[in-house]
């Protein structure tokens, strides 16, 4: 009686045992599947605004071209419905290469290695040089730590939040400050600035892809701070915002220490 039971649990166990392994192999299939199909959609979205960006440039180049050569001939109008073309012609550029950016950040194998956050600052400075001296603006920070992460990347990610905190600030000379502290086992950053402030009930809502708490007044394509987010959850980070209305706020977020 007891070698009867033996052999029933042995076979019971074989039968399990190739139920795993037959459950196994269909994942391992369904796994590779949606990689392919990752990688096809990745080439899809990077081919689409590579297509789409050389027919915006000739929109953007020869409604120029017209106002040029046609200076003086033109009603005011028809004047201002050039400069309109041409807005949206910018918009849309602009659009893309967030759309581009926003997928391709969490996709791809980029490797991680040591950024210096005060070089990482300084060239997102270089880039927001226009708007910060359109604002009259100020930008402080303290001395910044290195950190384990993606130097161009990270570059984008303050950029975006700089200029979220230049733009939407209601006042004649914005304020910007970046800062730090450690909390093991990670740097917590912060971006704090002297806006409006944003209510309690819409501070996550800011973060979702095309969520905008403002009309077209103010730049910007919806996708900057949903950029923001996906960018340093790729980190292995998180990213937070604390603000009270009319009194600014401060955008947090962590990333791992240089090792």
């Amino acid at each position: 009686m007891e070698q009867v039971t033996q052999d029933c649990t042995q076979d019971e166990i074989e039968r399990l045992r190739q139920a795993l392994d037959a459950e196994t192999r269909r994942c391992i299939q369904v796994q590779g599947q949606l990689d392919r199909a990752g990688a096809e959609f990745e080439e899809f979205v990077s081919m689409a605004a590579h297509n789409l960006r050389e027919p915006l440039r000739d929109v953007a180049s020869f409604s120029q071209l017209i106002a040029e050569t046609c200076d003086g001939r033109l009603g005011s109008d028809a004047g201002a419905f050039l400069d309109r073309i041409r807005e949206a012609a910018a918009r849309m550029q602009s659009l893309l290469a967030d759309v581009v950016d926003y997928w391709a950040t969490g996709t791809g194998g980029r490797p991680l290695t040591t950024a210096e956050i005060e070089a990482v600052l300084l060239q997102a400075l270089l880039l927001t040089d226009k708007q910060i001296v359109e604002r009259n603006a100020t930008v402080t920070h303290d001395s910044l730590p290195s950190v384990t992460g993606d130097f161009e990347i990270l570059t984008k990610v303050l950029r975006h939040l700089i200029l979220n905190a230049i733009e939407y600030c209601g006042a004649t000379s914005p304020r910007v400050h970046i800062s730090f502290k450690r909390v093991d086992p990670d740097w917590v950053f912060s971006v704090q600035d002297n806006g409006p402030g944003i209510d309690p009930a819409f501070q996550e809502r800011i973060f979702g892809a095309f969520k905008r708490l403002h009309g077209r007044e103010y730049p910007g394509s919806g996708l900057g701070l949903a950029f923001c987010r996906r960018a340093i959850e790729w980190h292995g980070g998180r990213m937070w915002m604390e603000s009270t209305p009319g009194a600014g706020s401060t955008f947090y977020f962590t990333l791992p220490v240089a090792d």
